[in-house]
Parts: structure tokens; sequence; C-alpha cells
């Protein structure tokens, strides 16, 4: 990392929330490290690692002349307790989050200040790359220029809502008392991205990819959510909901709640299991027989969801066999 000087450019604190993460986290301080960006605090929130992670922090602050901050939980508090840890620290301008297992673009930093600068933008969101071991894919989320339009974007499933996505003004989470909730560690960031885009009056998209998404199991395509997992993520829908209910779109949300319900669950009819399947059928009920959602559903997700409902498992297991062997296994490797 370059050294700091005196300059007019707006401090970024970069927030990285870290558990046991030897293994990843020197990629991600290498791309830290090569950010050509100059404003930079770095926050590092250790969360009671009981690895070489905190040697790794201690050497690389010791190696770099920019700003370096690392605090270290005295218990392991969850990432959302982590990230609100950083957020007390940070000073920036500008909030920016890095997992410990990703890596970004050199010049990741200074494009997205640039265009929060030229378009007076409170959030300003990017474009990222899906890596495996052997390449990756670039992945571009739909552009934006407005909140409702980000928002709107993410509830139907079209966008992703990943708190590594946006460069974020400080001030909308202090000025509106945003922080996630320490012990819901699943969803937070969708909870967290709408309340911001909830708040904020200007917005803009780089048609960039500068994030690094890192797949450590290039077999995986679902997550596999625990019943405590589904009740965090149960818990942040509910919030959501609130939040926009509660908002100035209000009046805009329509069907967008129960297409948010719907999308959320979808990774259980990506599946070949039948638990998986009865997971869908028990998780959010309320929208299994919503037949319109606005006339926004594709035909595959359609047919995905007759073939739940009827219980033909077998289309949903030949959907999963296509997807995972060859739209998967050919196109994303």
């Amino acid at each position: 990392m370059k050294k700091r000087t005196q300059s007019n450019s707006p401090l970024v604190s970069i927030i990285v929330p870290v558990y046991n993460a030897e293994k990843t986290l020197p990629g991600c301080l290498a791309s830290l490290a090569k950010q050509t960006y100059v404003e930079l605090e770095l926050i590092f929130v250790d969360d009671c690692s009981s690895d070489n992670t905190s040697l790794l922090l201690q050497d690389f602050g010791q190696q770099q002349d920019g700003r370096i901050r690392v605090l270290r939980h005295k218990k392991n508090k969850g990432v959302a307790a982590a990230r609100n840890s950083g957020l007390d620290l940070a000073t920036g301008v500008f909030i920016y989050y890095v997992d410990a297992d990703d890596r970004i673009e050199p010049n990741a930093i200074a494009v997205l200040v640039e265009a929060a600068q030229e378009n007076n933008a409170e959030i300003v969101g990017c474009n990222w790359f899906l890596s495996f071991a052997s390449g990756e894919r670039k992945m571009n989320q739909p552009s934006f220029s407005d909140p409702w339009g980000a928002i709107s974007q993410m509830l139907a499933g079209n966008m992703r809502w990943n708190l590594w996505l946006f460069l974020t003004a400080r001030a909308l989470y202090d000025d509106f008392g945003i922080r996630f909730t320490e012990g819901m560690n699943m969803g937070e960031d969708l909870m967290v991205m709408v309340r911001l885009f909830s708040q904020a009056e200007r917005v803009v998209h780089v048609d960039k990819a500068l994030y690094h998404y890192e797949q450590t199991n290039g077999n995986s395509l679902t997550k596999v959510y625990s019943l405590r997992h589904r009740e965090e993520v149960t818990f942040h829908v509910d919030q959501v909901e609130r939040c926009l209910k509660n908002s100035r779109f209000k009046h805009r949300l329509g069907s967008s709640i129960d297409l948010l319900k719907f999308h959320i669950k979808l990774p259980f009819l990506i599946s070949d299991k039948g638990s998986s399947y009865r997971i869908w059928m028990e998780w959010f009920p309320e929208i299994n027989y919503i037949t319109d959602m606005g006339g926004r559903l594709s035909i595959r997700l359609r047919v995905l969801r007759w073939a739940a409902l009827q219980q033909q498992y077998w289309l949903l297991q030949l959907h999963y066999f296509m997807l995972t062997r060859v739209v998967y296994g050919l196109i994303y490797k």
C-alpha cells in the first residue's frame, strides 16, 4: 500500500471481519496492499481466532505504511458483531467491506470513489467475479440510478445485496442508526443494504467488475442452511418488510416482499434431495400458492415451483443434474 500523503481525497474505511482465516487471508491482504487509492483506513476485526490469523495481521501491519487498525474480540461474537465493531472504529467518509477469503482489483477503491465524487453519490455499486481455482466468470449486476431501482432489483432476485458490492457513505450508518443485529449472522447484509438504500438520495452503479468472490468448493451451488440459519434469515426478511412498509417506498411495494421470500428459499429447489424440497414447502409457506407475483417469475421458476407443489421431484432432480453437470460444470469452471 502506498504511503499516505496530505490529500483532498476522502478517507475510505475498509472493514475486514476475520475468523480463523490463515489459509485465505494472505490473498486478501495482498490485494489490499496493491490498492492504487492512497487514502485508506484498513480495519481488521479478529473475532477471537484460534489459528495464526492474528500473526498474519501483525506482520501485515508492520510491512505497510498505511493506516491499519486491528481489533481483537475477547470472545467469538459472530460476523454481525465484528462488522459493528468495525463501524464503531471507522473514521472514513466512505465504508467498504472485504471478506477475508476474497480479494479486490487494484483500482477497486479508486474507481468507486471517483464514481461517488462525480455523481455526488452516497452509495456506489459495482460488478464482480465468481472465482474458482481454475478460472473465474464475470458477473454483472443490473444498473440502477435511484434507491428504489436498486431495492426493487434486490427484492426481485435480480441483484445481489452483498456488502462488498457497494461503497457507502458512513453518514448513512451514523445519521440513521444503521447497525447489524448481533447474534444474527445470516442475511445481515440484505437487511443493512435495504436500510441504507431506503435512506439514500443519490446512488449509482459502475459497470466494472471489481471484487473477486472466491468459491472454495466448486461442486456446491447452494449453501446448507441449518434451522438456526433459516431463523436468522427469517428475522432479517421480517426487518426488511418492516423497514420498507414504514418508508417512502411503501406504496410501491406491490408483490415485492413475496418475490423476496420466493428467491430467499429458491436454493432449496436447486437440489437433488427430498429433504430440501420439504424445507422449501415449510419455509414462508404463505407464498407457495401465490400464482402471479406481479408476473415477475420466469417460466423456469414457475415450472420448478409447480414441480415442488405437485411433488414431481424427478423434474427438480433433472433440473439440478442439468444445472450442475452442464451449466455449472462446463461454463463456471
